[in-house]
């Protein structure tokens, strides 16, 4: 199977990106391909941990957990993260808190890439 990296440059509220990487990155996952999915900019904000669930509201925590046990690597932009007030301590468990050069690295290496939501 081939390997899929996925850039995700868009904002949680107001867009509907996020939720179609994670669709995206499951069924390709599902299909057996390795995925690797990169959270920029408000991307970023999918990553932190203690998040609560509304109705009509995106909530993708239980997802990305059952991305991660199905193999999927994700990682958050650092610089991104931080500038919005969330560290590395605040991120869901195994999500890698890494500067661009794990995404750029990744990307070089697949199969496919995806950008996702970059205006």
């Amino acid at each position: 199977m081939g390997t899929l990296t996925i850039g995700v440059f868009s904002s949680l509220i107001g867009s509907m990106n996020l939720d179609f990487a994670v669709k995206l990155s499951e069924a390709a996952a599902d299909k057996g391909h390795n995925v690797n999915l990169w959270l920029s900019g408000n991307a970023t904000i999918l990553a932190q941990k203690g998040q609560k669930e509304f109705l009509d509201y995106s909530y993708l925590i239980e997802k990305i957990k059952s991305l991660q046990e199905k193999g999927v690597q994700v990682g958050a932009c650092e610089a991104c993260s931080e500038g919005r007030g969330i560290h590395a301590g605040d991120v869901i468990e195994d999500i890698t808190f890494i500067g661009m050069d794990w995404y750029v690295a990744k990307a070089a290496k697949s199969d496919r890439v995806l950008h996702i939501g970059v205006e």
